[in-house]
């Protein structure tokens, strides 16, 4: 599913508009990059966490020539699914 067919969704569940229900996923996705790009997590109950883990430094091999290079330390986003997610897939 893309934004698109994410948005025509909710707004048929929801009965709102299109422009509305693009500017509600609009809005969340820039509540939780702001979330994280502050070392929050977001936890929808039910739903899942969002969050930021870091990465430490490591070393790693090309694998075409078999030189050892070193990965640097970095932050990536996570998203842990909560147990109500999990029980639905079932």
């Amino acid at each position: 599913m893309n934004r698109k067919q994410l948005i025509d969704a909710i707004a048929a569940k929801t009965g709102a508009s299109k422009k509305d229900t693009d500017a509600f996923v609009a809005a969340f996705q820039d509540v939780v990059v702001e979330a994280l790009k502050n070392g929050e997590s977001v936890t929808l109950t039910g739903f899942g966490v969002f969050k930021v883990v870091h990465r430490p430094a490591r070393e790693a091999r090309n694998p075409r020539t078999g030189e050892k290079i070193t990965v640097p330390a970095r932050k990536v986003p996570q998203f842990k699914p909560g147990k109500g997610l999990k029980e639905s897939l079932s």
